[in-house]
């Protein structure tokens, strides 16, 4: 990329960036780095518009990272709920307590990969956002723009490229105009490369297929797994567990049931739900039982939205409910 398309590129962004709650508009004091780094946190694998309102209720409740620290982990665990992949919220707070320790987070990209859960394109966006670092930070938004502008193939030609691209000491502003990039005009599909101030520049553009960088992904088959869940109600309660701490939605509230198998179990389920993970796909099959499993607790059916349920039980739990009000209609 040319000094010039750089520069056209930032001035894109000025004129256009998104106004989300964890960042600063250009041209002012960077935003703090406990904002950045928990919205990077939550922004795996999980979307900005699903992200925007959970950010701002997490930072209500816990608006620094000496006060994330201070808090108890199920406490967290509860207002993850529904954000998937918990492990993330236990990192957050392991995370939150190192930092606190050591006084503030690191300025580098080499010390922010020191601490629980920051990896390297989570310390890089820290490192050039929060604090102006000379780092380089590639999701899959800059990734493809980068891919499209020297109609490359490989991460390791792209991360070359992308290092080559950032102007020195506007890190920041642009690995944020990459990412609003790729977010809103150098779409996965359909890309408006008609609005795209680096059209000119953009090697694939001049081929006739930006579509074609970069190459895709050939997708795995998801295994299929099989569950029971038991449904153990009393007094208008329901009776709840919380996971084991290590695997799969670790410590989080959840209906009773036995481990997870490969093939169907026999049984007559009052409700059933599918669900999609990451790396697999689950049915789970709600069956009353008369007498409550395990250690847990009795959960008021009104306060079930309290309980901190992930998506796959609280999504159980409503079909549960539905089944019951289209047998009493």
């Amino acid at each position: 990329m040319s000094a010039n398309a750089a520069t056209r590129l930032l001035q894109h962004y000025v004129d256009n960036f998104r106004r989300l709650p964890w960042r600063s508009a250009p041209g002012m004091p960077p935003p703090e780095p406990y904002r950045v780094w928990l919205s990077e946190i939550m922004l795996q694998q999980t979307t900005v518009a699903a992200v925007v309102p959970r950010f701002t209720r997490f930072v209500e409740r816990w608006p620094t990272v000496e006060a994330l620290a201070a808090a108890p982990e199920q406490d967290v665990l509860q207002e993850w709920a529904g954000l998937g992949y918990y492990a993330r919220a236990r990192n957050l707070v392991a995370c939150a307590r190192e930092v606190t320790r050591c006084g503030g987070f690191p300025h580098t990209e080499a010390g922010l990969r020191q601490l629980p859960g920051i990896g390297p394109y989570t310390a890089a966006a820290i490192a050039a956002i929060a604090f102006g670092a000379e780092a380089t930070p590639i999701d899959t938004n800059v990734e493809r723009v980068v891919a499209r502008l020297e109609a490359l193939d490989g991460k390791a030609a792209v991360r070359s490229a992308a290092e080559m691209m950032t102007p020195p000491g506007r890190a920041g502003d642009f690995a944020q105009a990459m990412m609003d990039l790729g977010a809103s005009i150098c779409r996965p599909k359909a890309p408006l490369c008609g609005q795209c101030p680096l059209a000119a520049d953009c090697r694939a553009f001049m081929q006739g297929a930006p579509e074609a960088y970069p190459a895709p992904r050939v997708r795995k088959v998801r295994p299929h797994k099989h569950a029971i869940a038991w449904w153990t109600e009393r007094d208008g309660c329901v009776w709840l567990v919380r996971r084991p701490a290590n695997g799969l939605l670790g410590g989080m509230a959840a209906l009773p049931g036995p481990d997870w198998q490969d093939e169907p179990l026999p049984v007559a389920p009052i409700a059933r739900v599918r669900h999609m993970f990451t790396h697999f796909t689950l049915d789970l099959a709600v069956v009353a039982a008369p007498e409550p499993s395990g250690e847990g607790w009795w959960q008021p059916l009104d306060l079930l939205a309290d309980a901190g349920l992930p998506t796959l039980y609280r999504r159980a739990a409503e079909a549960v409910l539905a089944a019951r009000t289209a047998l009493a209609a």
